[in-house]
């Protein structure tokens, strides 16, 4: 039951009417009887900065960050852990006794979960997108020790901040969708990797998928491919490598398992029902 002395939680980004983590989080909340609720509050960008230092001053405990102020954020904390300031995106904030915010970032060990029980040491891996995102999938793929991680994207300046970023851990490599060596990479990846919001459920196109379908010509069978994206589960993209005969993972297990350490942190290492979590959201995927 909600009092006046119930505190909250709440995930920030634009948009966030498609998101899933208040089903769970809330599931994970009343399961482990915490005085706590969460809600997602939709920000403007010029406001992002305003809203997330007003909420140190009233009963919010921590934040989760999304689209697009992973990077953006960081202006708003006082502490940093190091593996945020690594790849220069922070995913959760909470308040600390002085009032001040401590962000980290809890995607790199979601992204990794699903892929725990998978050999990749060694293995080629392909990255759609240079946003926020891509970032945390850079890390988790060093920290699975493939060897080679190719990123695919539309946009030059960031793809060149991630190459920079990362070439010293990692043999990494940064293209443009037009560029033809994207053919051979795609048939020789063991992993692909999508961290574009295209195929969102706010998309009004069922069919789209990242670069189009020609772009997918050369796709192997043998190529795992995940989606980050979970709603909808699966995505057109997911789909489509799925009747090319390709192993697909989704973004469920990730959004459970970033959120599940989220939390964790909020409560001072609190042991947080996985199950739950998933439980809860298998009726609105």
């Amino acid at each position: 039951m909600i009092t006046s002395q119930t505190s909250f939680l709440a995930l920030i980004g634009n948009p966030v009417n498609h998101s899933l983590s208040p089903i769970m989080q809330n599931a994970a909340i009343q399961y482990l009887d915490l005085d706590l609720i969460y809600i997602a509050i939709p920000c403007k960008i010029e406001d992002l900065e305003i809203v997330v230092n007003s909420l140190k001053k009233i009963n919010c405990k921590g934040l989760n960050i999304t689209i697009p102020f992973k990077q953006r954020v960081f202006n708003c904390c006082n502490e940093i852990s190091p593996v945020a300031k690594k790849v220069k995106a922070i995913n959760t904030l909470k308040l600390k006794d002085n009032k001040e915010w401590s962000g980290t970032n809890t995607d790199i060990d979601g992204f990794i979960y699903p892929l725990k029980k998978i050999n990749l040491i060694k293995k080629t891996g392909v990255i759609l997108g240079s946003g926020g995102s891509a970032r945390s999938v850079i890390q988790g793929l060093i920290n699975l020790k493939l060897s080679k991680i190719s990123i695919i994207s539309r946009n030059t300046k960031t793809l060149n901040e991630l190459i920079t970023n990362f070439k010293n851990e990692i043999k990494i490599e940064g293209l443009l969708n037009t560029n033809t060596k994207t053919d051979n990479l795609i048939k020789e990846a063991d992993l692909i990797v999508n961290t574009t919001p295209v195929g969102m459920n706010k998309s009004t196109n069922d069919d789209e998928i990242p670069f189009g379908q020609s772009f997918w010509s050369t796709i192997n069978s043998k190529t795992i491919v995940y989606d980050l994206i979970y709603n909808p589960s699966p995505t057109p993209f997911l789909k489509f490598c799925d009747k090319k005969g390709c192993m697909t993972i989704d973004g469920v297990q990730m959004l459970i398992a970033q959120g599940a350490k989220s939390l964790s942190f909020w409560t001072d290492g609190l042991e947080i029902p996985f199950e739950v979590m998933h439980d809860a959201l298998k009726k609105y995927l």
